[in-house]
């Protein structure tokens, strides 16, 4: 049985939901089926059966918020440059790791880039262009929700680049990533991964949730019948650009507490800074947040 940083027993990956429920799963019905609700939390091999209670999470969240404005007070006076990019699943809940990092942060060294598709002018330019002047300056911090990765993912998969294309971006990222690594920006690469039941489920509160409607794309709902391919799609970007130099850390994240505590933590844990409190940080939770063959090849 795996066991949580805190020393508790995790369960046992649940069993893949049922597949005649799969089959007959309707977005626009109001009703979700039982079966992928039951199955959700479990689904792609999530090892906890229980979501993290809202008391601790608060609890831990506040510690790690107080020791991130120690880090982002810190970069102040060393000039330290953080690059953090959030890519994952659809409904992955990369918006919302994000908005929870930043919380507490002065928005003027800690800016969140989340940019539309690019214009007839970007689309001309090389392709990493346009995300250069969202760099972070000395003593700043970027954080991406989705980056140049869509390259990987969304446009490949759904053919809005050329294979080509597609072909040069896994072989150009690395470099580009080292050479922002050299000029000394440390760089985060977080992948947020869910279980196929998961991202049911959040589509499905996305559709008949008013307050969330804005959220559900006509790119997300192609998203539910390509899940495979954003699987193959994704093992083949781990294996380009996971490098030494710049690591993907994936976050298993169909518990949205646990995955946003972790991503907070990994960059703590990770940074050396004025004020570091390491044992209030504690240690990234290795059943959930991890990279190799374990965490990059999950269906």
């Amino acid at each position: 049985m795996a066991r949580n940083r805190n020393g508790k027993t995790a369960s046992a990956p649940r069993k893949p939901g049922d597949k005649t429920a799969l089959a007959r799963f309707d977005l626009d019905d109001p009703v979700l089926p039982k079966a992928i609700e039951e199955a959700s939390l479990g689904s792609g091999g999530y090892p906890y059966d229980k979501k993290m209670k809202r008391g601790a999470f608060e609890e831990e969240l506040n510690t790690l918020h107080i020791q991130l404005a120690n880090l982002q007070s810190s970069m102040r006076s060393s000039g330290e440059r953080i690059v953090c990019l959030f890519e994952g699943r659809d409904s992955a809940g990369k918006g919302t790791c994000i908005n929870h990092f930043v919380r507490h942060l002065n928005p003027r060294h800690a800016r969140v880039i989340a940019l539309t598709k690019p214009t007839e002018t970007e689309a001309g330019q090389w392709y990493f262009q346009r995300y250069v002047p969202h760099l972070p300056p000395a003593g700043g911090m970027s954080l991406f929700d989705r980056s140049w990765y869509n390259r990987a993912g969304v446009e490949h998969v759904m053919g809005f680049c050329t294979e080509e294309q597609h072909a040069v971006f896994l072989r150009e990222a690395p470099e580009f990533e080292a050479m922002l690594v050299r000029d000394g920006i440390r760089l985060f690469k977080f992948y947020l991964d869910i279980g196929r039941e998961m991202q049911l489920v959040r589509f499905h509160e996305r559709r008949h949730d008013q307050l969330k409607q804005w959220k559900i794309s006509n790119i997300d709902l192609a998203a539910m019948a390509r899940f495979d391919n954003y699987s193959a799609a994704k093992e083949e970007m781990f294996r380009f650009t996971h490098t030494a130099t710049a690591p993907w850390s994936v976050i298993l994240a169909n518990d949205q507490r646990r995955a946003r505590l972790e991503a907070i933590r990994s960059v703590l844990h990770a940074v050396d800074y004025e004020g570091k409190d390491a044992e209030a940080i504690g240690k990234p939770d290795t059943n959930i947040v991890g990279a190799g063959p374990k965490f990059f090849i999950r269906r």
